[in-house]
């Protein structure tokens, strides 16, 4: 049997230069991988604030306007999970449902009150932020031509 038990240097592996190359193509330019799951907790808060700030009954078309929009935010976070590559060109898609977000209530709601609008221009605004901070990392590992 042979001796594995000693630990030499990697950088004398044969393959040293082919590995690296695997490891960064796995990466893929993740330094936004911290962002993923935020997003997708903006999306779920978003889909659930309704009921949690309890506007269902009083602004029931802007309820199902955030369920529809916190479905989409989550569902593009998980896009930007799986298949980053593709999916960080649409984050500026996220930014635009963010700007939307901010002056949905006064077009998709009746009259809602200080407690559904800053709720709305809070998550919008954390929508735009967080949409920048993806679309700057995809500009970022794009390759150069």
């Amino acid at each position: 049997m042979t001796n594995v038990s000693h630990r030499g240097d990697m950088a004398t592996h044969p393959d040293i230069s082919e590995m690296r190359t695997r490891y960064a193509r796995m990466l893929g330019g993740r330094d936004v991988a911290l962002v993923d799951g935020p997003v997708f907790l903006l999306g779920l808060y978003c889909a659930a604030s309704p009921w949690i700030l309890h506007y269902t009954a009083s602004q029931p078309a802007l309820a199902t306007h955030n369920l529809i929009m916190g479905i989409a935010i989550g569902l593009l976070a998980l896009g930007f999970t799986t298949a980053p590559a593709r999916m960080y060109g649409l984050s500026w898609a996220m930014c635009a449902m963010g700007v939307w977000m901010i002056i949905a209530p006064w077009i998709v709601g009746s009259g809602p009150d200080a407690g559904v609008t800053v709720n709305n221009i809070v998550i919008g605004a954390l929508a735009v932020v967080l949409g920048l901070m993806c679309a700057g990392t995809a500009q970022k590992s794009a390759p150069r031509a």
